[in-house]
């Protein structure tokens, strides 16, 4: 084999790419990886998850302060030091980062830093970023696993006028007074959580009528009471008319039910989400089949091509770190077998598909909603129950929210559960564990659990849908 062919080519190197060069490099296979960022580490180590609680820490510990009178102490904060704040984010993700690079670096892979582009289904061309010749690889297997960048919407004056985008938040050493957050989702309601406690007036404006779309409305509901009752200000079910530069603010126009409403701010937070990056890959020339700009993958990663497969952002349902990582694993793994001419037989399970956002307070969902059981048809019982009524909470002085649980009408298996609460990013994965072993309500509820506790909180809707289950049997 030449030294520009290889068994397997990742195209990205973030955490599903190197999962999967990892794997792919663990059964046997001559692996290059591609890579045209300036930093390695990709989006959740350098721009992503990491970075974002970094901040949200100081956030959470901001907010603690500001009700100590409730619990008895005599503490006020006296500001914020958002350079310092930055630099802590810095020291950390540096750490971070330079970990995965000296991964990416240790001799176990080819490392390209360029960029990429499909000749033909089996041959790359690499432009290197230090501006040297391109030059063409192939191979026999391939990994695309670009992730995603921020989607920009076709909002008249928006590009002239100017925005942040959650990169700039994480980087900035000060904070604008005035801001308005465009979106309802996981970044935009964690950066309103940390810019308002930074000291900024925030003002969300979200196009959907409810906050973090997919997801019941009754989670919306809370995180919006809540948000509200900080003092942002929370406008849902809009449409963006105009954007404009007034004054040297930025004056933005939308409508909301029917109502037109015109706000002047600092600056403009766009945080209407992700799309794939695959513009620059010219997939069309491999022939790989793209959903508007989405890699089209079956439960073996495989793309329409099947040597070629996919993970992450790029062609992922949902944009989570945990996910991409699995499908890289994946990927490699039937790569591996396509080039030893065994069977491509290992599929994605997203049964257990989790997502959490570092709101205030938190959210986190696992598993199968409402809507997708009434979808599917699945006989189901669901029973919540209320952190307002709920021991440690309340010492906690953390009483907004609830815990809510799905189970099998039949069986009581445990099918999804969701939390909108104090450490509902922690909480949650009490129920994955009991939903990886098929747990049942009734064998949930016999759990022993520490009194008093934030977690024994599940017991409650598990014993609710297992008398609910007792009394149909009677």
């Amino acid at each position: 084999m030449s030294e520009h062919s290889f068994d397997f080519i990742v195209i990205g190197s973030g955490s599903g790419g190197y999962a999967a060069a990892r794997t792919a490099h663990s059964a046997g296979l001559r692996v290059a990886v591609i890579d045209g960022a300036s930093e390695l580490g990709g989006l959740c180590i350098l721009r992503g998850c990491m970075p974002s609680k970094t901040l949200i820490e100081s956030a959470n510990r901001q907010l603690h302060i500001r009700h100590a009178a409730e619990f008895g102490l005599k503490a006020t904060s006296h500001g914020v030091d958002v350079p310092t704040i930055r630099d802590r984010k810095r020291t950390l993700i540096a750490d971070f980062a330079s970990y995965r690079q000296g991964q990416l670096e240790d001799g176990r892979f080819t490392l390209h830093r360029g960029y990429a582009r499909f000749i033909d289904a089996h041959t790359i061309e690499i432009t290197p970023r230090d501006g040297s010749a391109s030059f063409q690889v192939t191979g026999r297997t391939f990994c695309i696993a670009t992730g995603s960048e921020v989607m920009v919407p076709d909002v008249p004056g928006l590009a002239e006028t100017g925005y942040w985008t959650s990169d700039d938040v994480l980087d900035a050493d000060t904070l604008p007074k005035t801001i308005a957050v465009l979106g309802g989702g996981a970044i935009a309601l964690e950066m309103a959580h940390y810019l308002e406690a930074m000291g900024c007036a925030v003002t969300l404006i979200q196009r959907n009528t409810q906050l973090l779309t997919g997801l019941d409305r009754e989670c919306s509901d809370v995180i919006a009471k809540a948000y509200t009752e900080r003092g942002m200000k929370v406008h849902l079910g809009t449409h963006l008319s105009t954007i404009s530069a007034k004054d040297g603010r930025k004056r933005i126009e939308f409508t909301e039910s029917g109502h037109t409403h015109a706000i002047l701010v600092d600056e403009i937070l766009l945080a209407l989400g992700r799309q794939p990056a695959t513009k620059s890959l010219a997939l069309e020339a491999a022939k790989v089949a793209l959903h508007k700009s989405k890699v089209i993958v079956n439960d073996r990663m495989q793309t329409s091509k099947p040597h070629i497969f996919a993970a992450g952002d790029v062609c992922s349902p949902l944009d989570v770190v945990h996910i991409a990582i699995q499908q890289g694993e994946i990927s490699a793994r039937n790569a591996a077998a396509l080039i030893h001419g065994k069977p491509v037989e290992e599929t994605i399970d997203y049964r257990l598909t989790l997502f959490g956002v570092f709101s205030h307070p938190q959210v986190a969902v696992v598993g199968a909603t409402t809507e997708k059981l009434k979808e599917q048809n699945t006989p189901f019982l669901e029973a919540s129950y209320p952190f307002n009524d709920h021991g440690k909470s309340m010492v906690m002085g953390e009483t907004a929210g609830f815990v809510k649980m799905l189970a099998h009408k039949e069986t009581g298996e445990i099918l999804g559960a969701c939390v909108v609460g104090p450490e509902g990013t922690e909480l949650i994965h009490e129920v994955v564990v009991a939903m990886n072993f098929k747990a049942t309500v009734q064998q949930f509820m016999a759990i022993p659990h520490y009194h008093p506790t934030l977690s024994e909180i599940w017991t409650y809707p598990a014993e609710e849908i297992a008398d609910q289950m007792a009394g149909q049997a009677g």
